[in-house]
């Protein structure tokens, strides 16, 4: 059977070739030589075998540099933001392309990827880091196996390379918050902390806000776009991270008087005046707004060292988890579409597992008492 596929030769040097005609009609050779005549008759029964269940890849578009090809994948894939091109490209060109930007594709194997995940360890990368270069590549690998069949299988299968571990984010208290919004150096950035938290709002989200993304009463905000900041384009107009980003979102009534008084006083008339600017009118960019504020001492005012702008959706995240509410409703009104998100923030918390305790304590007492009223009579 594998002779009529193709055949062995033994070359001048003692080594053994196999050849084989490929689903294209061309005539092509192993990648390597075999020590012995049965080393290469199982190559070729292996190789006959892959062509006949349509798992055969031409070996010559295996040859492209990772390199290349990723920067391919990054510049045609669909759908991506701004920000996270932006963030593909750096993470290829700091910490893939060194390590494994000229390796050709049909080269790479698990081992090879097993090595520079723990040589990118060793370097200092945090597993954060890692742990994104590891998706991107993996990403990117599925593409060349399963959509471009260039390789035959995605040698990305480092066992729990995939997971970050970040350090568990603070969960502000109402009181903090409101603490924190009362230290801001202008009566605007104070209701940026407020909304931001009390409606989980990303930067990019209560950023990009206009006067018609507000119910007149303050009763509701809609999210319909975002802003990103780009290196050397600036704040970029674009949509919410999610197709459920776009969302309209009810506001606290504790904070609705707050958000009436902001737009009568320091927002345009203008349907697409911006309810948040900086001190030139402008869109309000992130560096800029922790500089002027001086967020790093302000957190330290509240006790929070460390705290960054994100944790306020985080607060109002887990406040919205707090009330009960269905999984679907939480997904929501946080603009994810990915129920995973939303089960986070629905863990237990002290509260239930309290109110967990009493109940099964009601239990013991109704049994005991059953066995005290059995016993009298």
């Amino acid at each position: 059977m594998a002779r009529e596929f193709g055949n062995v030769r033994k070359l001048p040097s003692g080594k053994w070739q196999a050849r084989y005609h490929g689903p294209d009609g061309q005539r092509r050779s192993a990648p390597y030589t075999f020590d012995t005549k049965t080393a290469a008759m199982r190559w070729l029964r292996l190789t006959e075998s892959e062509v006949m269940r349509g798992e055969w890849t031409d070996p010559d578009r295996a040859r492209v540099l990772l390199r290349d090809y990723a920067e391919q994948w990054i510049r045609e894939r669909p759908g991506l933001r701004p920000r996270t091109v932006e963030l593909y490209r750096w993470l290829l060109a700091k910490h893939i392309a060194p390590y494994l930007g000229g390796v050709e594709l049909g080269r790479l194997s698990t081992a090879l990827v097993r090595r520079w995940r723990a040589d990118l360890l060793a370097a200092g990368a945090s597993e954060s880091i890692a742990a994104k270069c590891y998706r991107l590549l993996r990403a990117v690998l599925n593409t060349a196996a399963n959509e471009d069949r260039i390789i035959r299988a995605n040698p990305c299968r480092v066992r729990g390379a995939d997971r970050e571990n970040p350090a568990e984010r603070p969960a502000l208290t109402v009181a903090q918050v409101f603490a924190l919004a009362d230290l801001m150096p202008h009566p605007r950035y104070r209701l940026l902390v407020l909304l931001t938290a009390f409606c989980s709002l990303r930067w990019g989200e209560v950023s990009a806000l206009r006067r018609c993304d507000v119910a007149d009463d303050g009763s509701w905000v809609r999210v319909t776009v975002a802003h990103t900041e780009v290196a050397g384009r600036g704040i970029v107009v674009g949509p919410p991270k999610s197709r459920a980003g776009i969302r309209t979102i009810v506001v606290p009534e504790a904070i609705r008087a707050d958000l009436v008084e902001h737009l009568r006083e320091r927002v345009g008339r203008e349907p697409s005046a911006l309810v948040f600017t900086g001190d030139q009118g402008r869109a309000i960019r992130r560096t800029n707004f922790s500089q002027r504020v001086k967020w790093t001492g302000v957190a330290r005012k509240i006790g929070v060292p460390g705290l960054h702008f994100h944790d306020l959706r985080h607060a109002g995240n887990v406040w919205s988890a707090q009330t009960k509410v269905s999984t679907r409703d939480l997904m929501a009104r946080m603009g994810h579409d990915d129920m995973r998100a939303a089960l986070i923030y629905q863990r237990a918390t002290q509260e239930a597992a309290e109110r967990i305790a009493r109940g099964l304590s009601d239990l013991a007492d109704r049994h005991r008492a059953q066995g005290s009223d059995e016993s009298t009579g």
